[in-house]
């Protein structure tokens, strides 16, 4: 047995954190040992490599803990790296060797840390109402033997770094987008290998980005302020110990370029002839370039070291084919509808002008459509300079797109001058689902490129059109399924401190984090987010913290709702979204027929349950008994005002049915009969849903919980409208935002919101992992820590096979039916244990191994019932078959 894969914060030799108190994970490998776990650890911390001095030391810890380990040490130092390494014991009381030693890197810890100044460069005209980008530089000379060097920077805008010529790092999109005005986020580059003795140059393309450029609906600039800025503070350290210090302040220098326009919703425009070549190099001249100018808010109380993963280019795609539509247009398939941008190489005469415009699909004709972008223009805008082949991509914006117009040069079969670069956070995927369905394959395909498309830097809803917002009621239908395909927590509890300091003083929640004041606030279900985002991150990662740092958050909303109208114990007032895009709204209607307030009070009584159980896991015993004591006053308001004595919904939809169930709203005598009705209204609809953004996620889970998988199965297989398979098989390759996105006869919805890349549905992902693969997480020990495995084997599939690198090691639930027989393939990691539940015919003849079932080599305990066993197991392995 041995130790691997260390992790500070989820990541692996992170530099640049400004958490005083990190916290430390390691996995543990038993090979092919079953019912392996850790009694005991030893983390030592050093800030020698080769550990001759320790920092902190734990000595032996009694505890299988092995996640989420917190530094307990002393003070950290800003700007250092600490090495730790970790050695575990085993049950049998066998210490592991020392782990390979792993690191994390601090940066600015403390107020005085901050050297550098906020520096502008404007290049703006009066009357100008979109400035161009903007090239800023600073010569300087170093020593010899330079043994370390570090940049911190940041920008108001977007920014590009580059030391002598060559990119700081391949991330994009920095800083990042973040409620600007209370949390600027900085990144941290190791530049070592980047400087030499002597000049070097520091080069930074200045972009407007979220925090100034077109953000949000009606044309809005400015948002977060009228100027860029940027700030940057480079340490290089000797070999000798010394320290040189290099930050922006009046001393640089900046103008115009080649980069004269750049929008994240519109393109960008380049003219190459206005190329600088080696502005950002050793010995350019730059005299005639403008000193920048002091920014008049030096204020830096608001920085904060990145947190999540970069935005990076993760992959490459090439055009599948060049279309010659009947309008006359030549357009470059992709193959899959994708977010990032076009790199292109053409060789043609000065001025020659080339434009990349970029939709998601096609008409029905055939040819390119762009009405579902409505004000968003997509257009890249490229002058050559004439001189040999020219290579180009975008900086500052990103594109949602299959198809991409081209004009200005000819398209011959020449499609490989074009490469797609697909562009979002670079999470750790973590998950992946196969079945024998291809059609339920494509729409696991599809609900994975959804969240690649809407995850860059902060959840969007949509990627293409003018909008790309974080709409909170997105965010926490889907987060369940996202934390299965792509490790998440970072992403989202860097989102979630957005949406905390974005919270009103009443404790409402805007509608979309980072938070824009004009799309508005406080919705059902979409402020619900800051309850029921972190409980999904502690479910799947076991994070506490997460809970902590949230719980004024989440306290405040709950509170905000418990404050409106008249009813304590219901929420009847106020504007809602209601069940967004259910198919049983009157017509012309967004917000389904299910009541707003039905909605609203179900969602008050979930987010309070939720909160009572965050009180409590994190000891807030008062408040737990407080808010335990009001959930129940809620339940009991909720079957006064919405159930008849009998126990119907009085709103008899499909989605009141699932909120009802799926919270535990109406007694537990009355469950039974409304699982009936729910699943009455799906088969005389066809076995069709008419669920919207609120029901769709839980309705497939209800049905599961009340016996109903095999409607469940038919509902996830239906191929007609509405449907998860009917995009399928139009051919979408991501979710859309509606049902019908492209009706049966080839037109469209309406322009205004008709969004192809559009996760919200896509949370159907969870059922398939956790129902047809069978994975799930129990909240006794969450973060997988305990595992449940229980396939529901149906809907005509012969196999399904489902992966989850978890916190402790890679779970792996793989079925297989063949005839009547059932074989089953468990993989558990070391320090967790697992129950598999198997639903059979003859609970006396399962065979584990080719043996007949019994106690012992890692099989705890059994327990049998009339038509199941539960098997109770530790670690390793297992080949279970049964009929």
């Amino acid at each position: 047995m041995h130790v691997y894969d260390l992790r500070c914060e989820y990541k692996h030799n992170p530099i640049g954190t400004d958490i005083p108190r990190p916290r430390l994970s390691w996995k543990i490998h038993a090979g092919t040992a079953r019912d392996e776990s850790q009694t005991a650890y030893q983390v030592q911390v050093s800030a020698y490599k080769d550990f001759q001095t320790l920092w902190w030391d734990t000595d032996r810890v009694m505890s299988a803990r092995s996640v989420h380990v917190e530094y307990e040490g002393p003070a950290l130092s800003s700007r250092t790296r600490y090495y730790y390494r970790v050695r575990v014991w085993t049950e049998q009381k066998e210490v592991t060797e020392w782990s390979e030693a792993a690191y994390w890197e601090t940066a600015f810890l403390y107020p005085k840390d901050y050297k550098a100044q906020w520096i502008t460069a404007s290049l703006g005209k009066e009357g100008q109402i979109e400035e161009p980008c903007a090239y800023v530089r600073k010569s300087i000379h170093l020593g010899t033997e330079i043994a370390s060097a570090r940049v911190y920077a940041t920008a108001r805008g977007l920014y590009r770094l580059y030391i002598n010529g060559s990119p700081a790092d391949a991330a994009v999109f920095a800083p990042g987008w973040t409620s600007y005005h209370h949390r600027l986020q900085y990144q941290t580059y190791d530049v070592t290998s980047l400087l030499a003795s002597g000049e070097n140059v520091l080069g930074v393309i200045l972009g407007d980005g979220w925090y100034k450029g077109n953000l949000a609906f009606g044309g809005a600039r400015n948002l977060y302020g009228q100027e860029r800025g940027l700030w940057l503070q480079m340490h290089v350290t000797y070999q000798d110990g010394s320290e040189e210090i290099v930050v922006s302040d009046g001393t640089w220098t900046y103008n115009g370029g080649p980069l004269i326009r750049s929008e994240i919703y519109h393109g960008e425009t380049y003219d190459a002839r206005l190329e600088q070549t080696g502005w950002n190099q050793q010995g350019f001249d730059s005299q005639n370039w403008n000193a920048v100018t002091l920014a008049a808010q030096q204020e830096v109380d608001s920085l904060v070291a990145q947190e999540n993963d970069p935005t990076r280019i993760i992959e490459y795609i090439q055009p599948v084919a060049v279309l010659h539509t009947p309008a006359g247009e030549a357009v470059l398939d992709m193959g899959q509808n994708m977010v990032g941008w076009v790199r292109f190489r053409v060789q043609a005469e000065a001025g020659t002008v080339i434009r990349l415009q970029h939709a998601e699909v096609l008409d029905r004709e055939g040819n390119f459509y762009i009405g579902n972008l409505r004000a968003a223009k997509q257009m890249i805008t490229y002058t050559c300079k004439g001189e040999g082949e020219e290579v180009y991509e975008p900086c500052f914006s990103f594109q949602g797109f299959r198809y991409v117009k081209v004009e200005g040069i000819s398209l011959r079969d020449d499609e490989d001058r074009f490469l797609g670069c697909v562009i979002h956070t670079d999470m750790e995927k973590t998950g992946s689902f196969h079945c024998s369905n291809p059609l339920l394959n494509q729409l696991q395909h599809n609900i994975v490129w959804g969240q690649k498309g809407n995850f860059l830097d902060v959840p969007t809803d949509c990627p293409q059109r003018d909008e790309r917002l974080g709409w909170t009621g997105d965010a926490q239908v889907f987060i369940r399924t996202a934390a299965f395909n792509y490790q998440v927590a970072p992403f989202f509890s860097k989102w979630l401190k957005d949406l905390a300091v974005d919270q009103a003083e009443d404790g409402g929640v805007p509608h979309v984090v980072p938070g824009i004041h004009s799309v508005g606030y406080n919705s059902s279900a979409w402020g619900d987010a800051a309850v029921i985002c972190p409980w999904a991150i502690y479910e799947n990662y076991g994070d506490v913290r997460v809970l902590e740092q949230q719980y004024p958050s989440m306290k405040a909303w709950v509170e905000y709702i418990r404050a409106q109208g008249e009813h304590e114990y219901l929420w009847d007032t106020g504007d809602h979204f209601g069940d967004w895009l259910a198919l049983d709204a009157e017509e012309d209607s967004y917000t389904g027929a299910t009541p707003k307030a039905y909605i609203a009070t179900a969602f008050y009584a979930h987010s309070t349950h939720l909160l009572a159980k965050t009180a409590r896991i994190i000891g807030e015993h008062e408040d737990a008994e407080a808010y335990e004591a009001l959930h129940g006053k809620i339940v009991e308001a909720f079957q006064a005002e919405f159930i008849t004595p009998e126990g119907d919904v009085a709103a008899p939809t499909q989605t009141a049915y699932l909120l009802a169930l799926m919270f535990n709203l109406v007694k537990e005598s009355h469950r039974e009969a409304v699982a009936r009705d729910l699943a009455a209204h799906i088969e005389a609809q066809g076995t069709h849903l008419t669920t919207g953004f609120v029901g769709t996620p839980y309705l497939c889970h209800v049905l599961t919980r009340y016996g109903y998988t095999d409607l469940a199965y038919r509902l996830v297989l239906q191929e007609e409208y509405p449907s998860w398979l009917y995009s399928v098989k139009k051919g979408a390759t991501t979710i859309w935002e509606h049902w019908d996105g492209i009706k049966p006869d080839g037109t469209f919805w309406s322009e205004d919101m008709n969004s192809f890349n559009h996760y919200a549905y896509g949370a159907i992902g969870e059922w398939l992992y956790r129902v047809v693969g069978g994975i799930d997480t129990m909240e006794t020990e969450p973060g997988y820590r305990r595992i449940r495995i229980q396939p529901h084997i149906g809907g005509g599939l012969s196999s399904a096979e489902t992966r989850l690198q978890s916190m402790y090691g890679e779970i792996v639930s793989s079925w297989e039916k063949q005839d009547q027989e059932i074989k089953l393939m468990v993989t558990i990691p070391a320090n967790t244990t697992a129950s598999v539940i198997l639903t059979l015919q003859h609970p006396d003849d399962v065979r584990v191994d080719g043996h007949l079932l019994c106690e012992g080599n890692g099989i705890r305990r059994i327990m049998r019932s009339q038509d199941s066993v539960e098997i109770e197991l530790g670690s390793g392995t297992y080949h279970f078959a049964y009929s």
